[in-house]
């Protein structure tokens, strides 16, 4: 699966939990709130595979899913631009000095797992909307 793809199905699975909310009268700090990990888990188990292993993305304590994804990541499924005879796919626009660039035989791909920018409270409130993929919508060059 692309990223493009991953993205699409991901805003319409985080709309669905938003309109959910949204229904039962939740404001914006109540929805960030149920976007812990924890909380997560345990209510919206089939909106990520690693709440099946209990299992986070990211380690930190304090996770929050509501951004599973960062608005700094970039990324095109048909490549960037051409490194070395290799094709970057995906980098991150701050260039976080917890991010770096995996090389997998031909592709270059950003490999976010060290850092945990978009799953910082702070973070997600500083950048919140309610339509994820309003969010996302920069990410795709």
């Amino acid at each position: 699966m692309g990223y493009e793809t991953w993205v699409q199905e991901h805003a319409t699975a985080h709309k669905k939990i938003i309109d959910k909310l949204l229904q039962q009268g939740y404001d914006k700090e109540q929805i960030i709130d149920y976007f812990d990990f924890e909380n997560m888990k345990e209510k919206e188990s089939d909106f990520c595979p690693l709440y099946a292993k209990n299992k986070k993305c990211h380690d930190m304590e304090e996770l929050n899913c509501y951004l599973c994804s960062c608005p700094n990541f970039r990324f095109n499924d048909k490549g960037i631009k051409k490194i070395d005879n290799k094709t970057q796919f995906s980098y991150c626009s701050i260039e976080s000095k917890d991010g770096r660039q995996g090389i997998y035989g031909e592709k270059i791909h950003q490999d976010c797992s060290g850092c945990t920018v978009p799953h910082h409270r702070a973070y997600v409130q500083k950048h919140f909307d309610l339509d994820w993929a309003k969010i996302m919508q920069v990410c795709k060059v």
